[in-house]
């Protein structure tokens, strides 16, 4: 498979087409940005730690019925996905109170929340992405009901799956985004990455962070997090 031209670059990664129109190459970038970019800086070698974690995690997923854009991990920091048309919504979902939420909702870091909790936010960056509940979704026509339904299904799946897989290693699922896209026949795959940059993990024991937050509030151990997550996961 042949690498063409770049046909995009986030905060986080560059996205290049291939030789296949139905496939592209994700490059994970060590850049680090936080409060909507408006803090940057450098994580090192945590472009390749998110690229590994969020193909094994992918995978682990699809092989317990969530569909992924995932193909093939082609080297560190690069991975072969399917070509989708990214669902402009992103999707958190909240287990325990933290960051944005108990701010918003003067909730004390670290609380249990009764229920898990699932929020709708429009991905777009000169607006902050604002949250949206499932009314603007649909008034903006970002999705249809069926797709907003399948969305919050697969997202409660991943929840479970992934807060009982992370428990197992001594790590606590606090909260995490999910991004989804379309295939070109519509069916909707989970897409984008699963990494310590788009999920809280603390420490089930010690309740010490071990994700992009160290990075946000100036904490300081970044790398040594992010490669001790990516220890428990992989044993690398």
């Amino acid at each position: 498979m042949k690498k063409m031209q770049q046909l995009y670059e986030g905060k986080a990664k560059k996205v290049f087409a291939t030789d296949d129109p139905n496939l592209y190459i994700v490059d994970y970038k060590d850049d680090a940005t936080a409060f909507n970019g408006l803090k940057k800086g450098t994580i090192q070698g945590k472009g390749v730690i998110n690229n590994t974690m969020t193909n094994h995690l992918m995978q682990y997923l699809e092989k317990n019925g969530i569909p992924t854009h995932f193909v093939e991990q082609i080297s560190d920091r690069e991975t072969v996905v399917k070509r989708v048309k990214i669902v402009p919504i992103e999707v958190i979902v909240r287990n325990i109170a933290a960051g944005s939420l108990s701010k918003r909702l003067g909730i004390p870091e670290g609380t249990k929340l009764q229920s898990t909790v699932l929020e709708f936010s429009y991905k777009d960056d000169d607006l902050g992405d604002p949250m949206i509940n499932d009314y603007h979704a649909l008034a903006m026509g970002l999705a249809t009901r069926e797709e907003l339904d399948l969305i919050a299904s697969y997202s409660f799946k991943i929840n479970q799956l992934l807060t009982d897989y992370m428990k197992d290693l001594g790590i606590e699922l606090i909260d995490f985004k999910l991004e989804y896209g379309k295939l070109d026949d519509g069916t909707i795959v989970l897409a984008d990455e699963i990494s310590p940059d788009t999920c809280r993990f603390w420490d089930s024991k010690t309740g010490e962070k071990l994700d992009k937050d160290r990075f946000r509030r100036d904490m300081g151990g970044v790398e040594e997090a992010y490669q001790e997550v990516m220890h428990r996961l992989m044993g690398k």
